[in-house]
């Protein structure tokens, strides 16, 4: 048996000597020898140092050998294909294609507006736009701006295909709704006016203009108007309006209690004064209403922004320094919203779009119920 040198050993007792010590601290004492291990080191926490390398980026990645045979399976097989001779079409298949292909372009090259005894018509070179009922859309003769401005909306469409896209042709929807309720008054029938005043009366429940944050959890700025004041306010004058030259002596109340997220009920002889009043309306004016409605969330800022610019009430006062338009019924209808993002910032391409879509909607109410 070979011994160790006499200087190694010595070296081999001072390494181990920490191994000894922390095994002696951490072993209970016993009568056999307690095994130690013959090399240990302290521990050293890793230093993250930053990546200063600059070179070429790395090689794109490439697909597993299972999906890069299915790839070139699928490319032999599209080859196979583009290899046989066509199949005969067939009737079906034919037509199909013809349909595809008359819609992906634009079949008219002119838009003009046409004067019949009946009213404007807007033609595409000789054939006049029709409304989803095959009737032809037909204008009073007091609303040539609107005739122009359908005729308008038709010359921006660059195919066929825009034309079945509602949100394209926002003016040709509302004219053929304002044709419906005309064709129905003809007939004696009434189930749109039905379904517009029901869907008004529903709106008029939880009325935009008359939800107003609660008193005890809104606090009033010191410098400048708080959320609640302007929207005390804005209501205060559509509804004085209102009541001075619509609905005289009629209650309106705001819909949210203090201590209660129901909204509150309105009174019956409200309900029925406004009931009557919307069933009155010419079927343009009622068109326009339901649009409002659905664009401000509320039926007090619709109907005072037609019965502003509508030529059926030429009576009511109008002055030209404080007309009530699309900014002023836009501003009513959002003054929440306008007061959040002034809080706490505009979320981009969301609440934007939605304040021009808004104004667009209801420039759509201002051009159908006004005349000359």
């Amino acid at each position: 048996m070979r011994t160790i040198p006499r200087i190694f050993s010595a070296r081999l007792q001072v390494l181990n000597a920490p191994a000894r010590r922390a095994t002696t601290r951490l072993q209970p004492a016993c009568s056999l020898p307690c095994p130690r291990s013959f090399h240990s080191s302290s521990i050293r926490w890793a230093i993250a140092h930053p990546i200063t390398a600059h070179g070429p980026p790395p090689k794109a990645p490439r697909p597993a050998p299972e999906f890069a045979e299915e790839q070139q399976r699928q490319q032999q097989q599209a080859a196979i294909e583009a290899a046989e001779p066509e199949k005969p079409s067939t009737p079906a298949t034919t037509s199909a294609s013809k349909v595809r292909s008359v819609l992906r372009r634009r079949f008219w090259k002119d838009v003009h507006v046409r004067e019949t005894p009946e009213g404007y018509q807007v033609l595409l070179d000789t054939r006049p736009i029709r409304s989803p009922t095959k009737a032809v859309l037909t204008i009073p003769s007091t609303k040539q701006h609107l005739a122009e401005a359908l005729a308008l909306e038709w010359d921006l469409l660059a195919s066929a295909q825009q034309a079945l896209k509602q949100h394209l042709i926002p003016l040709t929807s509302l004219v053929s709704r304002a044709n419906d309720i005309l064709r129905e008054d003809a007939n004696g029938r009434d189930d749109i006016r039905q379904e517009i005043l029901n869907k008004a009366l529903r709106y008029f429940e939880t009325d935009t203009l008359l939800c107003w944050v609660p008193e005890k959890q809104h606090l009033e700025p010191e410098d400048g108007e708080g959320l609640r004041s302007a929207q005390m306010r804005t209501a205060q004058q559509i509804i004085g309006y209102l009541h001075q030259h619509l609905w005289p002596g009629i209650e309106i109340r705001p819909v949210l209690d203090e201590n209660s997220i129901l909204p509150a009920s309105q009174p019956e002889a409200t309900v029925d004064i406004i009931r009557n009043w919307i069933l009155g309306l010419s079927a343009y004016d009622l068109a326009g209403l339901e649009r409002a409605i659905i664009a401000s969330k509320s039926l007090l800022i619709a109907v005072r922004l037609v019965v502003e610019w509508s030529e059926n009430f030429p009576d009511l006062p109008r002055s030209e320094s404080a007309r009530f338009g699309v900014e002023e019924a836009a501003r009513a209808s959002s003054l929440e919203v306008t007061y959040q993002t002034a809080e706490w910032g505009e979320v981009e391409d969301t609440h934007d779009v939605d304040k021009e879509d808004l104004k667009r909607q209801l420039g759509s109410v201002v051009l159908l119920v006004s005349g000359k």
